[in-house]
């Protein structure tokens, strides 16, 4: 390299180096703020978003922190409290409240923290598993209580805004949003009854929502949050809620009787399992209770002692029957009194039976 191509290469080195110094000083000393900046004007929040705290501000009052106490049994017969926290909402002035049956169910003790950061104490109300529902009473009412505005499930349709407020992860007072993803859903329960009609929702529900209000765009309660469908037990935007219709039916009852009645005949049925590995479609009974409208009716359950098969139910109502989830189904919208008519056979020999539904609870 020559000397002339050895100056040139330094000429442009030392312009570079001046540049980024240069530039280096003037960012500093002309471009940067050493005091805080200046508020830019934001102008009037959206419409959907005043609607929506409005919303908030409205029902949030009503929407409570509920905690529990159980009792668990371990090892060598000691015992351990184990707490667990969900949500609810006031019902009326007289300081009932609802909220899940699983929230509640086995506690010993319960408490409420409501909107203005009282704790107060809760008597256990009545409650139906079967509609994952409950209420529970405040033993000392405060000066102020805000009943949640009730609307109605019934006219409800895919698309529709959809707002949750509860206590998800131990973080009260908390909103989500979303819409209604879709209506008539169906989920089985640990009572071998299917929870039907629900709503299903996309706004986020998570541990800690449970019991807590599904509300609609007058914030109106359309919905009790209950279940989620997720591999990781948070949100998947797959949660579900009681819709209130069957709240408004169900509450009135639990807060009078403390129980709803369930729907049955007064058989016990064969397990599915070993009515397939017979293969006898249908409902085997097993055993029919003394005293019951089935024993009235003249059913049969199976003689063990002659190893012989009493009355197979085939159909309900005309609609046939594969197993006794699928028989609750059918007779759990029938009321305590009503006839039902159910197609049986024995010994190849089909025949229709009327029996009464009575309260089994």
């Amino acid at each position: 390299m020559n000397q002339r191509t050895r100056n040139m290469l330094i000429v442009w080195a030392l312009i570079i180096a001046t540049v980024y110094v240069g530039n280096s000083l003037y960012s500093h000393l002309f471009l940067t703020s050493d005091s805080p900046r200046a508020v830019s004007p934001r102008g009037d929040l959206a419409v959907y978003e005043r609607s929506t705290m409005e919303i908030f501000d409205t029902a949030a009052p009503s929407v409570v922190y509920i905690f529990t106490e159980t009792s668990v049994r371990g090892f060598f017969g000691t015992e351990r409290t184990q707490q667990g926290t969900g949500s609810g909402f006031l019902w009326d002035k007289a300081g009932h409240v609802v909220t899940n049956f699983h929230v509640i169910a086995n506690s010993r003790r319960i408490q409420v923290k409501l909107d203005s950061g009282s704790v107060v104490d809760a008597s256990f109300v009545g409650a139906s598993p079967e509609h994952d529902l409950a209420v529970i009473r405040l033993r000392n009412l405060p000066s102020r209580i805000m009943p949640i505005p009730v609307g109605t499930s019934a006219d409800l349709r895919v698309g529709q805004s959809a707002f949750a407020i509860g206590n998800p992860f131990g973080f009260d007072r908390t909103l989500t949003s979303g819409i209604i993803s879709a209506v008539n859903r169906r989920l089985p329960t640990s009572t071998g009854r299917d929870m039907v009609g629900l709503i299903q929702t996309d706004a986020a529900i998570n541990p800690g929502n449970s019991g807590g209000p599904l509300l609609d765009s007058a914030g109106r309660l359309i919905g009790v949050n209950t279940a989620i469908i997720s591999e990781s037990g948070s949100s998947a935007g797959i949660g579900f809620a009681v819709p209130v219709d069957t709240v408004n039916t169900i509450v009135p009852v639990l807060i009078r009787d403390g129980k709803v009645p369930r729907p049955g005949i007064g058989i016990s049925a064969l397990p599915d399992e070993d009515a397939a590995r017979l293969g006898i479609p249908g409902i085997v009974i097993a055993k029919v209770l003394p005293g019951s409208e089935a024993d009235k009716a003249g059913l049969s359950g199976i003689d063990y002692r002659n190893q012989t098969l009493g009355d197979v139910i085939v159909e309900v109502e005309g609609r046939s029957v594969a197993d006794m989830a699928e028989f609750l189904r059918l007779i759990q919208d029938k009321a305590v009194g009503d006839s039902l008519t159910l197609t049986v056979e024995r010994d190849g020999v089909r025949r229709e039976v009327k029996v009464l539904v009575m309260d089994i609870s």
